[in-house]
């Protein structure tokens, strides 16, 4: 059975000789993907929808000097990053972390595990406290562990994919996201030393 990087790998191959269909095939494949990577940088949707067609755009002009060295949509991935950096660069904007989209596709880190599963409304407010200090910390973080953070804990990439995106070391991505786990547990505490006070059972 064909794993799916092998699937990627024949559409690509495909392009490179110059079949459009195929493309349009990895791009139906990835589009929403890369959207919600994108989401996590830019706010306004009608702009994340015209740096995820810019991405496709530079992915397509790139692909006949594409050499499968890592997965597709690990080359796909370091390419959007990057376009979505240069387009707020010119903008004189850094990149942001949403919250709309995480708590739409449920898709946070699972810091609310570590409470009560209550359905009381102060439960589901110190839930909403968690996910809005985890994304406010998220985007407080610098660039490179904010990059690192997303990609592992939103997009479930693996170090090594992380890696090659990033275009470093593991063993860099790994302090990464020590140091965002470490920062991000920092700003948690607070809250969650406060629920375990709370407690009445």
């Amino acid at each position: 059975m064909a794993s799916e990087r092998d699937i990627d790998q024949e559409l690509v191959l495909r392009v490179q000789r110059g079949d459009k269909k195929a493309f349009e095939l990895l791009v139906t494949k990835y589009h929403r993907k890369i959207g919600r990577l994108l989401s996590r940088m830019i706010r306004d949707q009608a702009e994340i929808e015209d740096v995820t067609q810019e991405a496709f755009i530079k992915a397509y002009r790139a692909l006949p000097s594409f050499r499968g060295e890592s997965a597709f949509y690990t080359w796909l991935y370091r390419i959007a990053i990057n376009t979505a950096k240069n387009y707020l660069a010119s903008l004189g904007r850094r990149p942001l972390l949403s919250t709309e989209y995480e708590d739409e596709d449920g898709e946070t880190l699972d810091t609310a595990a570590q409470l009560p599963d209550l359905n009381t409304p102060e439960t589901e407010l110190m839930n909403r406290q968690i996910v809005t200090t985890v994304n406010q910390a998220v985007e407080a973080l610098p660039e490179e562990l904010r990059t690192a953070i997303t990609l592992r804990e939103m997009e479930g990439l693996s170090y090594e994919d992380i890696a090659s995106v990033m275009n470093c070391p593991i063993g860099t991505v790994r302090s990464r996201i020590f140091r965002a786990r470490e920062a991000i547990a920092a700003k948690l505490r607070p809250l969650i030393d406060t629920a375990g006070k709370d407690r009445r059972w």
